[in-house]
């Protein structure tokens, strides 16, 4: 007789042996109810010693290392930017006389040639700021009698033309090294240009005191190639976006602010015309303070004059207001650090002052007792982190405000790469 062997079942699932199964207490587990613990630190306490065994890691493959002495980087620590100390002086203070106490101007440029311009009265000033030894400013331009007063100055970007504009209407283009005039567009004698805007080295752009903004092509010969209709009263700043050069801010004494698309098709009965792209009306006084987030193509940072005294941050993909944030004062003008995420304004009465704020935050890091009289225009140094100011009190001062970067990193100033 064959001896006969076990063989071994196989089945697809598993079914418990219920032998082996202690049905009585599972009976008793399933209809009694639990108790309820008295609070909920004495659950946890309980969960410790019975099921984690006051251990704080179920699963390890091996023992945890020692923690590191303090090894964070030093720039991760935001801390230390706030430690930065910025000089409640300033460095240089230049008398000029004849600056004009007017809040629809724009009358200050630090050009990429290290050159500083600022209209006094009838005339164009420029200071080298290359010779630290100058003491003073030397007159590039001087208009004649009853064309003046020099109402906005801007440099081209790559600093070799200055773009002047005059209370007659007129626009002059002058050689920056020679003090030639090279050209210049005639006005209607009617309204004033109050702000300047370069797109690239041959176009600029200009808002009037009428709400007309015009491009100026200095390489054909009707200069004026196109105009943005939108603001009924007198466009008191403009600025590109300076990481595409697409879109246009444009800021006005209708209290409102205009987001223009350079690309944006326009109607066939009127070629020449664009139509804005947003329309943001939450100031409630003059916007004149504008400026573009140097890191963020769709961020833009507006200020509003005596009676708004905000700041708002908007978001110019959708129009959004992203946030805003009350001053206490009236916000003359603006500038985003290029380097670190820090805003500069500037302020009018009481107290005159520059204040640097942290972006996002908006947590204010300095402030500065400026001037005398209420701070209208401030501009950067292309090559350090040293900030002018000018104001109606006829000085022009020199702050050691912004950090220098460094070490440059490439492709720093862009978002996005293709």
């Amino acid at each position: 007789m064959a001896a006969s062997r076990s063989r071994r079942i196989e089945y697809d699932r598993f079914i418990p042996c219920r032998s082996a199964m202690d049905m009585d207490f599972a009976h008793y587990a399933l209809t009694t109810p639990s108790r309820q613990m008295s609070t909920r630190s004495a659950y946890q306490k309980l969960l410790d010693q019975c099921v984690l065994k006051n251990r704080t890691r179920i699963l390890a493959f091996k023992s945890a290392p020692a923690a590191p002495a303090d090894e964070v980087p030093r720039y991760y620590d935001a801390n230390l930017q706030q430690q930065r100390q910025i000089p409640d002086k300033p460095e240089r203070v230049l008398e000029v006389y004849g600056m004009l106490d007017d809040y629809n101007y724009n009358l200050l440029d630090w050009g990429s040639n290290n050159m500083l311009a600022f209209g006094v009265d009838d005339s164009v000033c420029l200071w080298d700021a290359a010779k630290e030894s100058a003491s003073s400013a030397s007159v590039l331009q001087r208009v004649l009698d009853g064309n003046g007063p020099i109402t906005s100055v801007s440099w081209c970007p790559d600093g070799k033309f200055l773009a002047f504009a005059l209370g007659s209407s007129d626009l002059a283009l002058v050689d920056g090294s020679t003090g030639r005039v090279r050209d210049g567009v005639v006005g209607d004698k009617q309204s004033k240009v109050l702000s300047l805007a370069w797109r690239s080295n041959s176009v600029l752009t200009a808002g009037k005191s009428d709400g007309s903004v015009i491009d100026y092509d200095f390489r054909k010969p009707d200069h004026a190639i196109c105009d943005y209709k939108g603001h009924e009263l007198g466009v008191c700043n403009l600025k590109w976006s300076g990481l595409s050069g697409r879109y246009l801010a444009s800021g006005g004494q209708d209290k409102l602010v205009h987001i223009w698309d350079a690309c944006m098709a326009v109607p066939n009965h009127c070629p020449r015309r664009h139509q804005w792209l947003h329309r943001l009306s939450g100031h409630t006084s003059t916007v004149k303070a504008l400026d573009w987030c140097p890191t963020r193509n769709n961020l833009l940072a507006s200020g509003g004059g005596r009676y708004d005294r905000r700041i708002k941050f908007w978001n110019t993909i959708d129009g959004a207001c992203l946030n805003t944030v009350n001053t206490g004062f009236e916000v003359c003008s603006l500038l985003w650090d290029k380097n670190n995420s820090e805003l500069l304004t500037s302020h009018g009465f009481p107290k005159n002052q520059l204040i640097l704020w942290n972006y996002p935050s908006m947590k204010r890091a300095a402030e500065l007792s400026a001037h005398s009289s209420r701070v209208l225009f401030i501009s950067r140094s292309p090559v350090g982190g040293t900030v002018a100011s000018a104001a109606a009190d006829e000085t022009l001062k020199f702050w050691n405000i912004f950090e220098v970067s460094k070490c440059s990193v490439p492709f720093a100033r862009f978002n996005v790469i293709r």
